[in-house]
């Protein structure tokens, strides 16, 4: 007797499709922002193309649209295959794509525009953030609705992640948004002084600790055993950097605001907390490249790998410098300067871009039924999207230490011996340094979007609907058998 039933690789394509497409606009909004630092004329004396109106944008852009479109996509196909079951509710998950992608071009739209909040990372007015609420919940209750009719009584390490990830942002996101409307484009928060801010960059830092980085660490632990093709080196050190992360992360936001108003007492907890962080960052970026042990020769002919494993050593190396520049007497000389732009950037483009592309390249032929259009433009996008890297983080971080360095210099009469203005001339040469970066990067996007677009080229036909695969039902008081995916292998 046999039973049809499939994984659902529908929602999964449509996040696919447009996690790339919002990763080359959110890439580019910012390469037209780094050029705009070089050449403030670019902005056209137009109040809403100031990079002061589009960088919030780009941030949103490439942090929530790309990024959460691209963590979404891979929870819902990593639940469904860990899990061996279809993905519940399936009107609700459609709902989640849709009003996410409503989200996020609301948010695009209106920040441009002038109407924010003015908090970093939760730039958008209120009844955004209220649809945004909606859908996350929503995404929430099919992830864990999911999980609960799984098959496998064990819930696999990337699942923890997930979930972590989904609670936290979710508590994040209301908690830091709680404001008083007085019009369709203005609101106040409920919070004031420096505890807005502590409030802010608690929200800010966590956004950062679970949304760049558990819900990345969740898709590294599934895709980084299935392109290596063999188990997870550590399966219990996995466990132990989890309830590590999660339970030192929350705490770590005020080192955010050092030499600031916040209490001297709040911010040494900040401090000590970032220095504790470093174990379990270090013990997942361990975990995921000894998991390639004797498989390193795939890195010679999978370009997926390749960002895999790049992406490892970025985030070994990002929460390294982070770590570093929570401590006072180094963040003296880095507050304020490029040198935290080039620390982010460190993180995002190598961690959480490498990462994710390398999971969309590993998910999208299993998802698509079809293998990459083509392994040439892989490897392009791969060189492509280093080089662009380097670039940019090697470009910021000269500029910085040059900034923290003039900053900090005095005259025998106490006075500072360099003004703002001389100090700015000093780093405009590594603006356009950064704006090469931007253009490598962006030119790597689009060779993705283009290889993608070819790929789904059947998917397209098919109106990107999942294929019936018969399997036979699973025996009683046996381990049950994986499903197909709609390509017809088990993933």
């Amino acid at each position: 007797m046999q039973a049809t039933e499939t994984y659902d690789d529908h929602i999964v394509r449509l996040f696919l499709l447009a996690a790339v497409v919002w990763g080359a606009i959110g890439m580019s909004v910012g390469v037209f922002a780094a050029a705009q630092l070089y050449w403030p004329s670019l902005n056209f004396g137009v109040s809403w193309l100031t990079f002061s109106h589009i960088r919030p944008a780009h941030t949103f852009g490439v942090i929530f649209a790309f990024g959460g479109s691209a963590l979404m996509g891979t929870c819902y196909y990593v639940v469904q295959r860990t899990g061996h079951t279809r993905l519940a509710l399936e009107r609700l998950a459609r709902f989640t794509f849709w009003g996410w992608q409503t989200a996020c071009v609301l948010a695009m739209v209106t920040m441009p525009l002038g109407l924010t909040q003015g908090k970093e990372y939760a730039e958008p007015e209120w009844w955004i953030d209220l649809l945004i609420a909606v859908v996350w919940v929503s995404f929430g209750i099919v992830f864990f609705a999911t999980l609960a009719r799984r098959r496998i009584r064990h819930i696999y390490v990337a699942n923890w992640y997930y979930g972590a990830f989904i609670i936290a942002v979710g508590l994040l996101h209301i908690v830091n948004n709680m404001v008083i409307p007085v019009s369709l484009t203005k609101s106040y928060p409920v919070y004031s002084g420096a505890v807005d801010a502590m409030v802010q960059w608690w929200y800010g830092h966590n956004a950062v600790a679970f949304f760049l980085t558990a819900g990345f660490l969740g898709m590294m632990y599934y895709f980084v055993p299935r392109q290596a093709r063999q188990p997870l080196w550590s399966y219990r050190f996995s466990i132990v950097n989890f309830w590590a992360l999660i339970s030192v992360y929350m705490w770590a936001g005020s080192h955010h605001l050092i030499y600031t108003a916040l209490p001297d007492w709040v911010q040494s907890v900040g401090m000590a907390f970032s220095l504790v962080l470093l174990m379990p960052s270090w013990g997942s970026a361990a975990n995921g490249l000894l998991t390639f042990n004797g498989s390193w020769h795939r890195l010679k002919t999978d370009p997926a790998a390749k960002f895999m494993v790049l992406s490892l050593v970025f985030y070994a190396a990002a929460t390294f410098e982070g770590s570093m520049m929570a401590i006072k007497s180094v963040n003296s000389l880095s507050h304020y300067t490029d040198w935290t732009i080039a620390h982010v950037h460190s993180g995002s483009l190598g961690w959480v871009a490498m990462i994710t592309i390398g999971s969309l390249y590993a998910m999208a032929p299993r998802a698509l039924g079809k293998p990459m259009h083509s392994r040439a433009a892989m490897e392009l996008h791969f060189w492509l999207h280093v080089t662009g890297t380097l670039l940019y983080i090697g470009g910021m971080w000269a500029a910085g230490v040059i900034e923290g360095l003039m900053w900090r210099e005095t005259l025998a009469n106490g006075s500072l011996a360099h003004s703002f203005i001389e100090s700015l001339l000093a780093i405009k040469p590594f603006y356009v340094v950064r704006w090469l970066g931007g253009l490598f990067t962006l030119a790597g996007m689009g060779v993705m979007l283009w290889n993608l677009w070819h790929t789904a080229d059947d998917a397209r036909a098919r109106l990107i609907n999942p294929i019936p695969v018969p399997v036979p039902e699973p025996v009683r008081d046996q381990t049950p058998e994986p499903l197909s995916s709609a390509s017809g292998s088990a993933s």
